[in-house]
């Protein structure tokens, strides 16, 4: 029987082509979105993966959430913690609402995401929690104190719940994605792109949204039941740790 991975903001970006990934490797994928319902209904129409919609910063409907994609999919075996969003401003201009917003989005979900399947996955000792967080939550990045924090927090927690679950077959590991060629990316003027940021890349390139998703494939295989705690890193070079 096919395992069942769930992708937070699956249906979009790096989460889309993590979704796609699984799919083709044989999961049965569930993508949870929260607010375009015009780009999940046209994912879920070219992929036949089915879409989720609530939002990973409140407990309560992460948990009702996940009890509808369990009942449709079964048990989550791999879960993806991909979801995040941007307030950029520099901090001595940053709102309590641009942090909140933030660290409840991108620290916050991986509580109340993972807490609802952590359990059955100790229970079946099987169990892949894979948090994708970003080199500028390795090496900061100005304008981002929150988002900073946030993904910095991710790869805390990475390792902490690594290893309270090492011993139970469950594994939990981290991707810090570079500059990586999506929406959010492509917004970015196109010579800003090429006279400031890829010039930084040693590969001199953008990453691939299917790159970040072959890592992520990966993780959750059998292959890498010995990789645990660990921080995949993705950025052709730019920051090196």
């Amino acid at each position: 029987m096919a395992r069942v991975a769930l992708v937070t903001g699956g249906t979009r970006g790096i989460g889309a082509a993590i979704s796609k990934a699984l799919k083709a490797a044989g999961y049965n994928v569930a993508a949870s979105y929260a607010g375009n319902d015009e780009a999940a209904a046209k994912f879920k129409a070219e992929t036949g993966i089915p879409v989720y919609k609530w939002d990973v910063s409140v407990f309560d409907a992460c948990a009702e959430g996940v009890k509808k994609v369990e009942a449709d999919l079964g048990p989550v075996d791999v879960l993806v913690n991909n979801a995040g969003i941007t307030r950029d401003v520099p901090f001595h201009k940053m709102s309590l609402d641009q942090w909140n917003a933030v660290m409840n989005t991108n620290l916050g979900s991986l509580f109340n995401m993972t807490r609802q399947v952590i359990e059955g996955m100790r229970a079946r000792k099987f169990g892949r929690v894979i948090n994708i967080s970003s080199i500028n939550g390795q090496k900061g990045q100005f304008g981002q104190v929150n988002y900073s924090a946030a993904k910095a927090g991710d790869i805390g927690f990475t390792k902490a719940l690594a290893l309270e679950n090492a011993k139970g077959g469950v594994t939990v590991n981290a991707i810090c994605p570079g500059y990586i060629n999506t929406e959010m990316v492509q917004a970015v003027p196109k010579d800003v792109l090429e006279k400031a940021v890829i010039p930084q890349i040693p590969v001199n390139r953008l990453g691939e949204p299917e790159e970040i998703a072959r890592g992520v494939v990966f993780l959750a295989s059998d292959d890498a039941s010995f990789v645990t705690g660990s921080t995949l890193t993705i950025n052709g070079g730019q920051y090196l740790q």
